[in-house]
């Protein structure tokens, strides 16, 4: 084999000590943007997103993802806001000791009227129940309150005979920032 010359070895590209900290700068910013980008979502999505939304809503590779919601997890264990990971899919969150603000918020007039508030309340209370028993209660209105609450995904129908039975989804729990077990408990305490 023949030896390169001298000169065209002196002509190869090398990288320089600038070229390093331009590769490292864009590097950085792309950490920093992808970081941004889960963020964000995680903010404004309000619920649980598993990683195959997060990829598809920020168009990230998964292993940069992950690598993001490690940091992410870091950033937000102390302070107000926290990312809770369930079962592999993340939320941005406030501290359990101000989640009764979120269920005023949630629960205000803007969102559900008062008599929407008291249907839902009657299914949770009573859940499951039937709609027929729901619309003896509460009146006709009530078929629009339920049509709400199943588009929102707080409440689920099965079909049982010509009504419908009731019950709150994960998603209720999930919006109001209550925990299953608190009704569980509460059922243990009235037996």
């Amino acid at each position: 084999m023949e030896q390169p010359k001298k000169e065209e070895q002196s002509q190869t590209p090398i990288i320089t000590e600038s070229t390093a900290e331009d590769i490292e700068n864009e590097f950085e910013n792309n950490e920093k943007e992808a970081e941004e980008k889960v963020e964000a979502s995680l903010f404004i999505a309000g619920k649980f997103l598993n990683l195959q939304d997060l990829i598809l809503l920020t168009d990230i590779n998964p292993l940069m993802i992950k690598e993001t919601l490690n940091r992410l997890e870091k950033k937000y264990s102390t302070g107000v806001l926290r990312l809770v990971n369930r079962n592999n899919s993340w939320k941005m969150d406030v501290i359990e000791k101000y989640h009764y603000l979120i269920n005023r918020l949630a629960t205000g007039n803007v969102e559900f009227t008062k008599a929407e508030q008291e249907t839902l309340a009657i299914i949770a209370y009573k859940q499951p129940i039937k709609q027929s028993v729901v619309i003896k209660i509460r009146g006709n209105k009530s078929y629009d309150h339920i049509k709400k609450f199943r588009e929102l995904g707080l409440v689920i129908a099965k079909r049982s005979g010509h009504t419908l039975d009731l019950s709150l989804s994960e998603e209720f729990y999930e919006y109001f920032n209550v925990d299953k077990s608190e009704k569980s408990n509460k059922e243990e305490k009235i037996e």
